[in-house]
Protein backbone atom coordinates (compact mmCIF):
# COMPACT_ATOMS: atom_id res chain seq x y z
CA UNK A 1 0.00 0.00 0.00
CA UNK A 2 1.09 3.28 -0.35
CA UNK A 3 2.10 5.63 1.78
CA UNK A 4 -1.26 7.76 3.12
CA UNK A 5 -1.81 10.99 3.53
CA UNK A 6 -1.08 13.25 6.43
CA UNK A 7 -4.07 14.30 8.44
CA UNK A 8 -3.62 18.52 8.48
CA UNK A 9 -3.86 19.94 11.85
CA UNK A 10 -5.91 23.07 10.21
CA UNK A 11 -6.84 24.00 14.48
CA UNK A 12 -5.82 22.99 17.85
CA UNK A 13 -7.93 22.88 21.07
CA UNK A 14 -6.89 25.97 23.81
CA UNK A 15 -7.09 24.98 27.38
CA UNK A 16 -8.02 28.19 29.31
CA UNK A 17 -6.98 27.99 32.92
CA UNK A 18 -6.01 30.60 35.33
CA UNK A 19 -3.53 29.68 37.98
CA UNK A 20 -4.96 30.75 40.66
CA UNK A 21 -4.56 28.97 44.09
CA UNK A 22 -7.62 26.58 45.46
CA UNK A 23 -7.93 24.11 48.18
CA UNK A 24 -7.28 20.25 47.42
CA UNK A 25 -10.35 18.35 47.00
CA UNK A 26 -12.07 21.01 45.96
CA UNK A 27 -15.10 20.90 42.95
CA UNK A 28 -13.59 21.89 39.85
CA UNK A 29 -15.77 23.27 37.06
CA UNK A 30 -15.14 24.47 33.18
CA UNK A 31 -16.93 24.28 29.66
CA UNK A 32 -15.75 22.64 26.86
CA UNK A 33 -16.99 25.05 23.48
CA UNK A 34 -15.77 25.16 19.73
CA UNK A 35 -13.94 28.11 19.53
CA UNK A 36 -13.84 29.29 15.76
CA UNK A 37 -12.17 32.29 16.15
CA UNK A 38 -9.64 30.73 18.17
CA UNK A 39 -9.21 33.45 20.88
CA UNK A 40 -9.46 30.39 23.68
CA UNK A 41 -12.56 32.31 25.35
CA UNK A 42 -16.26 31.17 24.44
CA UNK A 43 -17.46 34.14 22.28
CA UNK A 44 -21.07 35.12 20.66
CA UNK A 45 -22.00 32.25 18.41
CA UNK A 46 -19.95 29.59 19.70
CA UNK A 47 -21.17 26.93 20.47
CA UNK A 48 -20.84 24.61 23.36
CA UNK A 49 -19.56 20.89 23.02
CA UNK A 50 -20.84 18.57 24.36
CA UNK A 51 -19.78 15.15 25.51
CA UNK A 52 -15.78 15.80 25.82
CA UNK A 53 -14.23 13.35 28.72
CA UNK A 54 -12.06 15.42 30.82
CA UNK A 55 -10.19 13.56 33.82
CA UNK A 56 -8.05 14.66 36.92
CA UNK A 57 -6.50 10.93 36.57
CA UNK A 58 -8.82 9.18 38.47
CA UNK A 59 -12.38 9.76 37.28
CA UNK A 60 -13.54 10.76 33.69
CA UNK A 61 -16.42 13.20 33.28
CA UNK A 62 -18.07 14.30 30.25
CA UNK A 63 -19.80 18.02 29.67
CA UNK A 64 -23.17 18.06 29.32
CA UNK A 65 -25.21 19.76 26.44
CA UNK A 66 -24.25 22.99 27.79
CA UNK A 67 -20.34 22.05 27.74
CA UNK A 68 -20.71 22.50 31.66
CA UNK A 69 -18.46 20.07 33.55
CA UNK A 70 -17.33 19.43 36.92
CA UNK A 71 -14.72 17.25 38.95
CA UNK A 72 -12.92 16.97 42.24
CA UNK A 73 -9.33 18.58 42.00
CA UNK A 74 -6.58 17.57 44.75
CA UNK A 75 -3.72 19.02 45.71
CA UNK A 76 -0.50 17.02 43.33
CA UNK A 77 -3.39 16.68 40.37
CA UNK A 78 -2.93 17.29 36.91
CA UNK A 79 -6.28 17.92 35.01
CA UNK A 80 -6.41 16.98 31.34
CA UNK A 81 -9.06 16.82 28.96
CA UNK A 82 -8.92 13.92 26.16
CA UNK A 83 -8.79 14.83 22.77
CA UNK A 84 -12.12 13.48 20.83
CA UNK A 85 -11.79 12.92 17.06
CA UNK A 86 -12.08 15.40 14.40
CA UNK A 87 -10.05 17.97 16.61
CA UNK A 88 -6.72 18.87 17.38
CA UNK A 89 -4.45 20.00 20.48
CA UNK A 90 -2.75 23.15 20.32
CA UNK A 91 0.68 23.02 20.98
CA UNK A 92 2.11 25.29 24.25
CA UNK A 93 5.21 27.03 24.12
CA UNK A 94 7.96 23.89 24.22
CA UNK A 95 5.76 22.15 21.17
CA UNK A 96 4.11 19.65 22.67
CA UNK A 97 0.01 19.26 23.01
CA UNK A 98 -1.30 21.45 25.46
CA UNK A 99 -4.25 19.62 26.91
CA UNK A 100 -3.39 19.49 31.10
CA UNK A 101 -2.64 22.01 33.75
CA UNK A 102 -0.82 20.84 37.39
CA UNK A 103 -2.31 21.91 40.52
CA UNK A 104 0.44 22.42 43.02
CA UNK A 105 -0.98 25.67 44.84
CA UNK A 106 2.41 25.36 46.86
CA UNK A 107 5.04 23.68 44.50
CA UNK A 108 6.38 20.46 44.77
CA UNK A 109 8.93 18.93 46.71
CA UNK A 110 12.58 20.34 45.92
CA UNK A 111 14.22 17.94 43.79
CA UNK A 112 17.44 17.96 41.94
CA UNK A 113 15.68 18.60 38.33
CA UNK A 114 13.24 21.30 39.43
CA UNK A 115 9.74 19.42 39.97
CA UNK A 116 6.58 21.22 39.42
CA UNK A 117 6.39 24.97 40.48
CA UNK A 118 3.62 26.50 42.71
CA UNK A 119 0.61 27.14 40.66
CA UNK A 120 -3.24 25.83 41.31
CA UNK A 121 -6.48 25.25 38.74
CA UNK A 122 -9.10 27.41 39.69
CA UNK A 123 -11.23 26.68 36.61
CA UNK A 124 -10.46 24.50 33.04
CA UNK A 125 -12.14 25.57 29.78
CA UNK A 126 -11.80 23.22 26.49
CA UNK A 127 -11.97 24.99 23.59
CA UNK A 128 -12.26 23.17 20.54
CA UNK A 129 -11.12 23.89 17.00
CA UNK A 130 -12.56 20.94 14.32
CA UNK A 131 -9.96 19.82 11.71
CA UNK A 132 -10.77 18.73 8.17
CA UNK A 133 -11.46 14.82 8.01
CA UNK A 134 -8.33 13.33 5.99
CA UNK A 135 -8.89 10.30 3.92
CA UNK A 136 -7.18 6.63 4.12
CA UNK A 137 -5.43 5.38 7.07
CA UNK A 138 -4.63 6.64 10.34
CA UNK A 139 -0.48 6.91 10.64
CA UNK A 140 1.05 6.76 13.95
CA UNK A 141 4.98 7.29 14.39
CA UNK A 142 6.28 5.15 17.90
CA UNK A 143 9.79 5.26 19.28
CA UNK A 144 11.12 3.93 22.06
CA UNK A 145 13.94 4.91 24.42
CA UNK A 146 15.71 7.47 22.48
CA UNK A 147 17.49 7.26 26.14
CA UNK A 148 20.41 10.54 25.41
CA UNK A 149 22.84 10.72 28.34
CA UNK A 150 24.84 14.19 26.97
CA UNK A 151 24.26 16.92 24.18
CA UNK A 152 26.55 13.84 21.88
CA UNK A 153 23.38 11.92 22.53
CA UNK A 154 20.97 14.99 21.37
CA UNK A 155 22.99 15.47 18.36
CA UNK A 156 22.52 11.63 17.12
CA UNK A 157 18.91 11.28 17.89
CA UNK A 158 18.11 15.20 15.52
CA UNK A 159 20.46 13.93 12.60
CA UNK A 160 19.35 9.79 12.97
CA UNK A 161 16.09 9.74 14.27
CA UNK A 162 14.36 13.07 13.94
CA UNK A 163 15.64 13.76 10.40
CA UNK A 164 14.72 10.54 9.22
CA UNK A 165 11.37 11.02 10.54
CA UNK A 166 11.29 14.59 8.67
CA UNK A 167 11.88 13.27 5.28
CA UNK A 168 8.67 10.89 5.77
CA UNK A 169 5.11 12.77 4.84
CA UNK A 170 3.74 13.43 8.23
CA UNK A 171 2.06 11.46 10.52
CA UNK A 172 -1.22 12.44 12.63
CA UNK A 173 1.05 12.58 15.69
CA UNK A 174 3.97 10.63 17.50
CA UNK A 175 4.70 8.85 21.07
CA UNK A 176 7.85 7.93 22.84
CA UNK A 177 7.16 5.00 24.74
CA UNK A 178 10.11 6.27 27.92
CA UNK A 179 13.71 6.48 28.30
CA UNK A 180 13.36 9.62 27.13
CA UNK A 181 16.52 10.56 28.65
CA UNK A 182 19.19 8.31 30.45
CA UNK A 183 18.82 10.03 33.66
CA UNK A 184 19.84 13.21 33.38
CA UNK A 185 16.49 15.05 33.09
CA UNK A 186 18.05 18.00 32.42
CA UNK A 187 18.51 17.16 28.67
CA UNK A 188 14.56 17.50 28.67
CA UNK A 189 14.72 20.53 27.01
CA UNK A 190 17.37 20.21 23.99
CA UNK A 191 15.91 16.91 23.10
CA UNK A 192 12.30 17.85 23.23
CA UNK A 193 13.63 20.80 20.76
CA UNK A 194 14.25 18.43 17.96
CA UNK A 195 10.88 16.39 18.19
CA UNK A 196 8.67 19.59 18.39
CA UNK A 197 10.84 20.47 15.00
CA UNK A 198 8.48 17.83 13.50
CA UNK A 199 5.38 19.92 13.57
CA UNK A 200 3.46 17.37 14.75
CA UNK A 201 1.73 16.85 17.92
CA UNK A 202 3.86 14.20 20.20
CA UNK A 203 3.03 11.87 23.42
CA UNK A 204 5.13 10.86 25.47
CA UNK A 205 5.04 8.19 28.82
CA UNK A 206 8.20 8.06 31.65
CA UNK A 207 10.58 5.05 31.57
CA UNK A 208 12.45 4.39 34.03
CA UNK A 209 15.41 6.37 33.40
CA UNK A 210 13.08 9.29 33.41
CA UNK A 211 12.46 9.28 37.51
CA UNK A 212 13.62 11.67 40.14
CA UNK A 213 15.79 9.64 41.68
CA UNK A 214 16.17 11.74 44.45
CA UNK A 215 12.44 11.73 45.35
CA UNK A 216 11.27 9.76 48.72
CA UNK A 217 8.48 7.41 46.64
CA UNK A 218 6.64 6.77 44.07
CA UNK A 219 4.11 9.37 44.20
CA UNK A 220 6.81 11.86 43.87
CA UNK A 221 9.37 10.09 40.98
CA UNK A 222 8.18 11.59 38.00
CA UNK A 223 7.96 15.33 39.46
CA UNK A 224 10.18 16.85 36.78
CA UNK A 225 8.76 14.35 34.54
CA UNK A 226 5.67 16.29 34.42
CA UNK A 227 6.14 19.08 34.68
CA UNK A 228 7.70 19.21 30.93
CA UNK A 229 5.23 16.08 29.13
CA UNK A 230 2.18 16.37 31.35
CA UNK A 231 -0.14 13.59 32.91
CA UNK A 232 1.61 10.62 33.29
CA UNK A 233 -1.59 8.18 32.78
CA UNK A 234 -4.30 10.11 29.95
CA UNK A 235 -5.74 8.80 26.87
CA UNK A 236 -6.41 10.38 23.03
CA UNK A 237 -9.28 9.53 20.57
CA UNK A 238 -8.52 9.45 16.90
CA UNK A 239 -11.42 8.17 14.52
CA UNK A 240 -11.76 4.51 14.87
CA UNK A 241 -9.12 4.53 17.58
CA UNK A 242 -8.48 5.17 21.49
CA UNK A 243 -5.15 5.23 22.62
CA UNK A 244 -4.14 4.76 26.33
CA UNK A 245 -0.87 5.78 27.68
CA UNK A 246 0.54 4.44 31.08
CA UNK A 247 3.32 4.71 33.32
CA UNK A 248 3.55 1.55 34.45
CA UNK A 249 7.41 1.96 36.25
CA UNK A 250 6.81 1.29 40.03
CA UNK A 251 9.33 3.51 41.97
CA UNK A 252 11.10 1.55 44.80
CA UNK A 253 13.61 3.39 46.26
CA UNK A 254 16.35 1.96 48.28
CA UNK A 255 16.03 -0.95 46.38
CA UNK A 256 17.58 -3.20 43.70
CA UNK A 257 16.53 -2.64 40.90
CA UNK A 258 14.81 0.42 41.89
CA UNK A 259 12.06 0.14 40.05
CA UNK A 260 9.62 -2.62 38.83
CA UNK A 261 6.71 -3.43 36.93
CA UNK A 262 2.99 -2.21 37.47
CA UNK A 263 0.03 0.06 37.90
CA UNK A 264 -0.68 2.53 40.29
CA UNK A 265 -4.30 2.49 42.47
CA UNK A 266 -5.16 5.51 41.08
CA UNK A 267 -4.36 4.62 37.35
CA UNK A 268 -6.77 1.19 37.37
CA UNK A 269 -9.47 3.82 38.67
CA UNK A 270 -8.87 6.15 35.41
CA UNK A 271 -8.87 2.93 33.29
CA UNK A 272 -11.98 1.18 34.53
CA UNK A 273 -13.92 5.18 34.33
CA UNK A 274 -12.61 5.83 30.66
CA UNK A 275 -12.49 2.61 28.93
CA UNK A 276 -16.30 2.20 30.42
CA UNK A 277 -16.89 5.05 28.02
CA UNK A 278 -15.85 3.40 25.17
CA UNK A 279 -17.41 0.83 22.74
CA UNK A 280 -16.69 -2.43 22.55
CA UNK A 281 -15.93 -2.79 18.94
CA UNK A 282 -12.97 -0.04 19.65
CA UNK A 283 -9.63 -0.56 18.81
CA UNK A 284 -7.75 0.13 21.98
CA UNK A 285 -4.16 0.94 21.91
CA UNK A 286 -1.79 0.54 25.04
CA UNK A 287 1.22 2.40 25.08
CA UNK A 288 3.92 1.77 27.95
CA UNK A 289 7.89 1.72 29.01
CA UNK A 290 7.94 -1.67 30.77
CA UNK A 291 6.97 -5.08 28.55
CA UNK A 292 3.89 -6.44 30.28
CA UNK A 293 5.13 -9.98 30.05
CA UNK A 294 8.42 -10.79 32.22
CA UNK A 295 11.43 -10.70 30.50
CA UNK A 296 14.14 -11.94 33.29
CA UNK A 297 15.29 -15.27 32.91
CA UNK A 298 14.72 -16.91 36.35
CA UNK A 299 11.09 -17.24 35.58
CA UNK A 300 9.96 -16.92 39.27
CA UNK A 301 11.22 -13.21 39.06
CA UNK A 302 7.84 -10.93 38.17
CA UNK A 303 9.49 -8.18 35.95
CA UNK A 304 5.93 -6.57 35.37
CA UNK A 305 3.65 -7.35 38.42
CA UNK A 306 1.28 -10.10 37.49
CA UNK A 307 -1.67 -9.42 39.94
CA UNK A 308 -1.87 -5.86 37.62
CA UNK A 309 -1.71 -7.46 34.69
CA UNK A 310 -4.11 -9.91 35.28
CA UNK A 311 -6.18 -6.66 36.72
CA UNK A 312 -5.01 -5.04 33.48
CA UNK A 313 -6.34 -7.30 31.35
CA UNK A 314 -10.07 -8.20 32.84
CA UNK A 315 -10.30 -4.49 31.64
CA UNK A 316 -9.58 -4.90 28.09
CA UNK A 317 -10.69 -8.29 27.45
CA UNK A 318 -14.56 -6.79 26.85
CA UNK A 319 -12.38 -5.60 23.37
CA UNK A 320 -12.16 -7.34 20.31
CA UNK A 321 -8.95 -5.61 19.04
CA UNK A 322 -6.60 -4.74 21.44
CA UNK A 323 -2.69 -3.72 20.52
CA UNK A 324 -0.13 -3.30 23.25
CA UNK A 325 3.21 -1.08 22.96
CA UNK A 326 6.13 -1.32 24.87
CA UNK A 327 9.50 -0.43 25.03
CA UNK A 328 12.71 -1.20 27.43
CA UNK A 329 14.26 -3.98 26.60
CA UNK A 330 16.42 -2.56 23.60
CA UNK A 331 15.73 -5.79 21.56
CA UNK A 332 13.01 -6.16 19.11
CA UNK A 333 10.05 -8.65 19.75
CA UNK A 334 6.66 -9.49 19.20
CA UNK A 335 4.44 -11.63 22.24
CA UNK A 336 0.85 -13.39 22.35
CA UNK A 337 -0.37 -13.15 25.53
CA UNK A 338 -2.77 -16.07 26.23
CA UNK A 339 -4.63 -17.43 29.43
CA UNK A 340 -1.48 -18.13 31.03
CA UNK A 341 -0.23 -14.63 31.13
CA UNK A 342 -3.57 -13.60 32.15
CA UNK A 343 -5.67 -12.69 28.98
CA UNK A 344 -8.94 -14.58 28.72
CA UNK A 345 -9.67 -13.01 25.31
CA UNK A 346 -11.12 -14.36 22.54
CA UNK A 347 -7.62 -14.39 20.63
CA UNK A 348 -4.40 -14.02 21.76
CA UNK A 349 -3.26 -10.29 22.90
CA UNK A 350 -0.60 -8.75 20.56
CA UNK A 351 2.25 -6.72 22.02
CA UNK A 352 4.87 -5.76 20.18
CA UNK A 353 7.76 -4.58 21.88
CA UNK A 354 9.50 -1.86 20.16
CA UNK A 355 13.33 -2.01 19.28
CA UNK A 356 15.22 1.56 20.60
CA UNK A 357 15.74 4.69 18.80
CA UNK A 358 19.03 4.63 20.39
CA UNK A 359 20.20 1.05 19.63
CA UNK A 360 22.20 -0.47 22.17
CA UNK A 361 22.67 3.23 23.85
CA UNK A 362 24.05 5.15 20.58
CA UNK A 363 27.28 2.15 20.59
CA UNK A 364 29.48 0.89 18.04
CA UNK A 365 31.80 2.44 14.69
CA UNK A 366 30.69 5.65 13.50
CA UNK A 367 30.10 6.04 10.47
CA UNK A 368 31.07 8.90 7.82
CA UNK A 369 28.32 11.15 9.46
CA UNK A 370 29.66 10.89 12.92
CA UNK A 371 26.52 8.52 13.81
CA UNK A 372 27.73 5.73 15.91
CA UNK A 373 26.02 2.26 14.27
CA UNK A 374 23.77 1.56 17.02
CA UNK A 375 22.71 -1.85 16.05
CA UNK A 376 20.82 -3.52 18.77
CA UNK A 377 22.40 -6.81 20.76
CA UNK A 378 19.42 -8.99 19.28
CA UNK A 379 20.81 -7.68 15.31
CA UNK A 380 17.62 -5.03 14.95
CA UNK A 381 19.05 -1.65 13.81
CA UNK A 382 18.09 1.53 15.79
CA UNK A 383 14.93 3.29 14.35
CA UNK A 384 11.32 3.42 15.02
CA UNK A 385 8.09 2.22 14.08
CA UNK A 386 4.55 3.01 12.19
CA UNK A 387 1.04 2.15 13.22
CA UNK A 388 -1.40 2.52 10.46
CA UNK A 389 -4.99 1.96 11.84
CA UNK A 390 -8.42 1.43 9.15
CA UNK A 391 -11.05 0.13 9.09
CA UNK A 392 -10.84 -1.78 12.57
CA UNK A 393 -7.15 -2.88 11.55
CA UNK A 394 -4.36 -2.28 12.12
CA UNK A 395 -0.37 -2.79 10.62
CA UNK A 396 2.92 -2.01 11.69
CA UNK A 397 6.40 -1.36 9.93
CA UNK A 398 9.89 -1.06 11.61
CA UNK A 399 12.12 1.86 10.09
CA UNK A 400 15.75 1.41 10.45
CA UNK A 401 17.32 5.08 10.63
CA UNK A 402 18.96 6.53 7.35
CA UNK A 403 18.95 3.33 5.73
CA UNK A 404 20.99 3.20 2.68
CA UNK A 405 20.14 1.69 -1.01
CA UNK A 406 23.34 0.49 -1.43
CA UNK A 407 23.32 -2.82 0.66
CA UNK A 408 20.97 -5.08 -0.87
CA UNK A 409 21.74 -7.62 2.18
CA UNK A 410 20.39 -4.62 4.46
CA UNK A 411 16.65 -3.79 3.50
CA UNK A 412 13.95 -2.08 5.89
CA UNK A 413 12.62 -5.87 6.39
CA UNK A 414 15.87 -7.78 7.20
CA UNK A 415 19.47 -8.02 7.19
CA UNK A 416 21.12 -10.78 5.73
CA UNK A 417 24.58 -13.00 6.89
CA UNK A 418 26.74 -15.48 4.84
CA UNK A 419 29.86 -16.59 4.20
CA UNK A 420 31.99 -14.84 1.41
CA UNK A 421 33.61 -18.21 0.28
CA UNK A 422 33.34 -21.70 0.80
CA UNK A 423 35.24 -25.03 -0.73
CA UNK A 424 33.27 -26.37 -3.44
CA UNK A 425 31.77 -29.53 -2.43
CA UNK A 426 32.19 -29.27 1.10
CA UNK A 427 29.86 -30.48 3.70
CA UNK A 428 26.82 -28.02 3.41
CA UNK A 429 27.77 -27.09 7.20
CA UNK A 430 27.14 -23.21 7.00
CA UNK A 431 24.47 -21.21 5.78
CA UNK A 432 22.64 -17.70 5.51
CA UNK A 433 21.36 -15.96 8.04
CA UNK A 434 18.56 -14.03 7.68
CA UNK A 435 17.26 -11.31 10.59
CA UNK A 436 13.56 -10.69 10.02
CA UNK A 437 13.18 -7.51 12.03
CA UNK A 438 9.39 -7.61 12.42
CA UNK A 439 9.58 -10.96 12.43
CA UNK A 440 7.01 -13.64 14.84
CA UNK A 441 6.95 -17.26 15.48
CA UNK A 442 4.74 -17.75 12.85
CA UNK A 443 6.59 -15.39 10.06
CA UNK A 444 6.94 -17.78 6.58
CA UNK A 445 10.92 -17.30 5.42
CA UNK A 446 12.36 -18.69 2.42
CA UNK A 447 15.73 -18.49 0.21
CA UNK A 448 17.07 -20.15 -3.11
CA UNK A 449 20.39 -19.42 -4.53
CA UNK A 450 20.08 -18.80 -7.99
CA UNK A 451 17.84 -19.36 -9.91
CA UNK A 452 16.68 -22.74 -7.82
CA UNK A 453 13.65 -23.67 -6.10
CA UNK A 454 12.42 -21.41 -2.97
CA UNK A 455 13.37 -23.42 0.34
CA UNK A 456 11.72 -22.94 3.80
CA UNK A 457 14.18 -21.44 6.70
CA UNK A 458 14.67 -22.78 9.92
CA UNK A 459 14.16 -20.19 12.80
CA UNK A 460 16.60 -20.42 15.19
CA UNK A 461 17.07 -19.12 18.52
CA UNK A 462 21.01 -17.82 18.26
CA UNK A 463 23.25 -14.75 18.04
CA UNK A 464 22.46 -12.69 15.00
CA UNK A 465 25.84 -13.64 12.96
CA UNK A 466 26.51 -10.30 11.33
CA UNK A 467 26.49 -8.55 15.22
CA UNK A 468 28.98 -11.54 16.21
CA UNK A 469 31.57 -10.97 13.56
CA UNK A 470 31.39 -7.17 14.50
CA UNK A 471 32.20 -8.11 18.30
CA UNK A 472 34.96 -10.32 17.54
CA UNK A 473 36.41 -6.99 15.20
CA UNK A 474 36.26 -4.86 18.42
CA UNK A 475 37.83 -7.92 20.42
CA UNK A 476 40.74 -7.92 17.65
CA UNK A 477 41.17 -3.81 17.70
CA UNK A 478 44.42 -2.49 19.62
CA UNK A 479 42.20 0.56 19.98
CA UNK A 480 38.92 1.13 20.29
CA UNK A 481 36.45 1.54 17.07
CA UNK A 482 33.66 4.35 19.14
CA UNK A 483 33.09 5.35 21.93
CA UNK A 484 31.18 2.16 23.33
CA UNK A 485 32.24 -0.73 21.43
CA UNK A 486 29.04 -2.87 19.70
CA UNK A 487 26.99 -4.87 22.35
CA UNK A 488 27.49 -8.47 22.74
CA UNK A 489 25.51 -10.28 20.22
CA UNK A 490 22.32 -12.10 22.44
CA UNK A 491 19.82 -14.80 20.87
CA UNK A 492 18.03 -12.85 18.55
CA UNK A 493 13.79 -14.22 18.60
CA UNK A 494 13.63 -13.30 14.96
CA UNK A 495 16.77 -15.00 13.07
CA UNK A 496 16.16 -17.55 10.54
CA UNK A 497 19.19 -20.22 8.51
CA UNK A 498 19.24 -21.86 5.34
CA UNK A 499 21.87 -24.38 4.50
CA UNK A 500 24.36 -23.42 1.23
CA UNK A 501 24.96 -25.79 -0.99
CA UNK A 502 28.59 -26.38 -2.29
CA UNK A 503 27.86 -28.74 -5.07
CA UNK A 504 27.37 -26.22 -7.89
CA UNK A 505 29.56 -24.20 -10.25
CA UNK A 506 32.78 -22.68 -9.34
CA UNK A 507 32.39 -18.67 -8.61
CA UNK A 508 29.94 -16.49 -7.18
CA UNK A 509 25.88 -17.18 -6.15
CA UNK A 510 23.32 -14.88 -5.20
CA UNK A 511 21.12 -15.91 -2.27
CA UNK A 512 17.60 -14.56 -2.25
CA UNK A 513 15.68 -14.83 0.83
CA UNK A 514 11.87 -13.51 0.96
CA UNK A 515 9.79 -13.16 4.20
CA UNK A 516 6.00 -12.44 3.90
CA UNK A 517 5.23 -9.76 6.07
CA UNK A 518 2.01 -10.19 7.91
CA UNK A 519 1.26 -6.39 7.44
CA UNK A 520 3.51 -5.24 4.27
CA UNK A 521 3.70 -8.45 2.24
CA UNK A 522 6.37 -9.95 0.60
CA UNK A 523 9.87 -8.76 1.19
CA UNK A 524 13.39 -9.57 -0.30
CA UNK A 525 17.07 -9.04 0.33
CA UNK A 526 19.95 -11.07 -0.92
CA UNK A 527 23.48 -11.04 -0.60
CA UNK A 528 26.34 -13.79 -2.33
CA UNK A 529 28.36 -16.05 -1.86
CA UNK A 530 31.79 -17.87 -3.78
CA UNK A 531 32.39 -21.51 -4.33
CA UNK A 532 36.05 -22.25 -4.76
CA UNK A 533 38.13 -25.45 -5.70
CA UNK A 534 40.96 -26.19 -3.38
CA UNK A 535 43.04 -29.51 -3.27
CA UNK A 536 44.06 -31.01 -0.09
Amino acid sequence: MSDPRPVRWLASLVLGAMLLPVQAGTLLEGEAFVDLDGDGRRGPGEQAAEGIKVSNGREVVLSGPDGHFALELREGDTVFAIKPPGYAVRPGENGLPEFWQHHFPDGSPELRYGGIPAGGVERFDVALQPVEEAGGPLEVLVLADPQVKNTADVDYYARDIIADIAARPPAAFGISLGDIVDDDLSLYPALNAHTASLGIPWLHVPGNHDLDFDAADDAHSLLTYRHTFGPDTFAREEAGASFVLLDNVIYLPGQRPAYTGGLREDQFAFLESYLATLPDGQVVVVGAHIPFFDTHPDPAVETFRSADRERLFALLDRFDRVLLLSGHGHVQRHVFHEAASGWEGASPLHEYNLGAACGAFWSGVKDEAGIPDATMADGTPNGYATLHIEGGDYRLAWHPARLGQDDPALTQAMALHAPRVLRQGAYPAWGVYANVFMGTPGTRVEYRVGEGEWQPMRRVERPDPRLLAENVRDDEAAQLRGYDRSPEAEPSTHLWRGALPTDLAEGEHTIEVRAFDPWLGEQRARTTYRLQSANP
